[in-house]
């Protein structure tokens, strides 16, 4: 497909129904030849739009439609509730589907990092030596007997929440948007790693061991799965740029990026979860083995939200279809009409 011959054919049906779609926005503003017209024209540019997305995809261009598209299709539908179908296909369909697609580099990324928290928490456990460089024995005790657990239960239910969630959401925002440079996200999974590591080693050392995992698992399965997800999310919109393929490095930031932010708008949600529990559930009087098992069922209805919803959407994909779209197109379906 000759790009800018197509373009230059059909440039005047998407202006034409651009201006129909704005009009028809507006109550009774469309006569019954312009209604006619304006479904004709929105199953025209429902069809150029998945000729572009498989044979020639530019992502401007195409985004530009999947808006048109997506705006049109709320006035064909009339306004009792396109804005909540488009909520609707983005949670079962979109999201889902983005999660699945990052599902390889988030499982590398967990992998490693609790490789890495592992070995450095049976080091610092197993060596006093490496524990006394670390902390003074005073601060090691005060950390053991008081700080680590006073931690999730010195402050009201509340607002704990909402402390943990705004703080890490804004962490993982920032893997999602500094993953372009590859090291800062490096950085910042380290560092959770290595403190995570670190105060392990020190409870388990002190015959804690059962106190820390029972404080951690049941918030922490969850909430690192995210952390685990938004890291690899911006690595790989960082390889994108170091190794684009056949893709041009403009082209490769575009597609990457857009679906970052997809990732970003769905780990808000599941973060919001993980600090529900942090708050309410792990300082909570339940047995351990209750609390981990919230926190393990979450986990468990997170990883089958991506796996059943997202191989579902991945297997119904089409071109042009929902899935061509993410949450720029959501945003598109919602926002009002000039």
């Amino acid at each position: 497909m000759e790009l800018d011959t197509f373009v230059a054919q059909h440039a005047g049906e998407w202006s034409r129904l651009e201006q129909l779609t704005r009009r028809g926005s507006r109550p009774g503003r469309l006569t019954g030849e312009e209604a006619d017209e304006l479904v004709v024209l929105y199953q025209r540019t429902a069809t150029h739009l998945s000729l572009l997305s498989s044979a020639a995809p530019d992502p401007q261009l195409v985004g530009r439609l999947s808006a048109l598209v997506a705006r049109a299709r709320g006035v064909v539908a009339g306004p009792a509730s396109p804005g909540w179908r488009s909520v609707q296909r983005f949670l079962v369909e979109v999201l889902p589907a983005a999660f699945y697609r990052a599902g390889r580099w988030s499982l590398v990324t967990a992998l490693a990092s609790v490789a890495v928290a592992t070995a450095l928490g049976a080091w610092v456990a197993g060596d006093r030596r490496v524990r006394d460089q670390l902390l003074p024995p005073q601060d090691a005790g005060t950390l053991v007997n008081h700080d680590f657990k006073s931690y999730y239960s010195d402050h009201a239910a509340q607002s704990f929440a909402a402390h943990v969630w705004t703080n890490n959401a804004l962490l993982t925002a920032a893997a999602l948007v500094t993953g372009v440079l590859v090291l800062p996200v490096l950085y910042m999974l380290l560092s959770n790693v290595v403190n995570l590591g670190i105060s392990g080693g020190f409870l388990v050392a002190a015959g804690r061991g059962g106190e820390f995992f029972g404080l951690i698992l049941p918030h922490g399965i969850l909430e690192l799965t995210a952390v685990f997800v938004g890291c690899a999310a911006g690595l790989r919109l960082g390889w994108s740029w170091i190794a684009p393929g056949r893709r041009t490095r403009s082209r490769a930031l575009a597609e990457e990026g857009r679906t970052t932010l997809t990732l970003a708008v769905g780990l808000t949600g599941v973060l919001a979860i993980s600090g529900v529990l942090e708050a309410f559930v792990t300082p909570s009087g339940l047995p351990t083995w209750a609390r981990i098992g919230v926190g393990v069922l979450a986990e468990l209805a997170f990883l089958a939200y991506v796996v059943v919803l997202g191989r579902r959407a991945l297997a119904l994909e089409e071109p042009g279809g929902p899935l061509a779209g993410d949450v720029t197109e959501l945003l598109a379906d919602l926002a009002p009409q000039a």
